[in-house]
């Protein structure tokens, strides 16, 4: 039997054609089945994961971006970043696991990184607090925002969390200024910035590492003002519409793009980011060394007036 893959509620019918290829492999005594057998079915699961990706509706995708084996933050600085070396602590409280961040190379120029980060186990969910950084985790950004500026050094955003956790101890020390402070200081922050929604994005909490030069977003990442649960509580007080808020809300990539609200979309490979891990990184680490070398042929005035002009625009006023 496969063990440890996790398949989603609507991925039955290629879960089921994957045990049935292993429970194949597993009864052939001599070795490996009928080489046909298993191309055949190989064939016939990579056609299915196609068919379903291809028209996922947007709580399905919603499902994908938060899959328990999906790359998260440090994932991709391991895979797409050379010599990462973690900083900690805000220089005020503590330091918050649910933000990571430091020092990396990416093709061989030094950078500043940072992310949202959620757990693999049990302990270590509740070590990151799910995802949800506390005022100290945005606070740990804030310095390393302001390393980044000081000595010149693009600036690598990872976004993956629920939002910002809206305990009563992160509220008494301050979660909404810390949010606040990030976001005018990445408005004029005078170095590159890149961020990717990888995962969830959710509210404030994503934006407060969200405001940049340049928006990526994976294929089937979400990025939205509130997750569809919490949409559906306050407009319809049932927790249960949450497909539909999530089709209202719409918090897919291809919405977002045709929006302006992000810049580009990194492919994911046949079945989510999780099935392929490493052509996620390189699809990914393309991406950046496009927008590297574009973002470095603008002076310092002209990054930070065109990062002002791009949010500006974004949305419809009407009076």
């Amino acid at each position: 039997m496969i063990t440890g893959r996790h398949w989603l509620e609507f991925e039955k019918g290629v879960e089921a054609l994957e045990k049935k290829a292993e429970e194949l492999k597993a009864s052939d005594k001599g070795g490996s089945p009928a080489p046909e057998e298993t191309a055949r079915l190989e064939r016939k699961t990579r056609n299915l994961l196609k068919d379903i990706y291809s028209k996922l509706t947007p709580a399905q995708i919603t499902l994908v971006a938060r899959h328990q084996d999906r790359p998260y933050t440090l994932d991709y600085l391991h895979h797409v970043f050379d010599e990462f070396i973690e900083l900690h602590g805000d220089r005020a409280f503590k330091d918050d696991h649910a933000i990571v961040g430091g020092l990396a190379r990416f093709e061989g120029e030094p950078v500043v990184v940072i992310g949202h980060q959620k757990g693999r186990n049990v302990k270590d969910k509740v070590r990151r607090n799910f995802g949800m950084p506390h005022p100290e985790g945005y606070r740990k950004a804030l310095r390393l925002l302001d390393m980044a500026e000081r000595f010149g050094r693009p600036v690598f955003t990872f976004i993956d969390t629920p939002g910002a956790y809206p305990g009563i101890g992160a509220e008494e020390r301050g979660q909404g200024t810390a949010i606040a402070k990030n976001l005018l200081r990445m408005s004029n922050l005078k170095t590159p910035v890149i961020a990717t929604v990888i995962g969830e994005g959710g509210s404030g909490g994503a934006l407060a590492i969200g405001v940049a030069d340049k928006v990526f977003m994976m294929e089937f990442a979400t990025y939205s003002v509130i997750s569809p649960e919490g949409c559906a509580a306050i407009l319809w007080k049932d927790a249960g519409k949450a497909g539909l808020a999530a089709k209202a809300l719409k918090v897919g990539s291809d919405d977002l793009l045709r929006l302006g609200i992000i810049d580009k979309i990194i492919k994911e490979p046949v079945g989510g980011a999780h099935r392929e891990p490493e052509t996620a990184y390189k699809n990914l680490k393309t991406a950046f060394s496009s927008a590297v070398k574009e973002l470095k042929t603008l002076s310092v005035a002209d990054l930070v007036d065109k990062r002002y002009r791009k949010f500006r625009a974004i949305g419809v006023f009407i009076d």
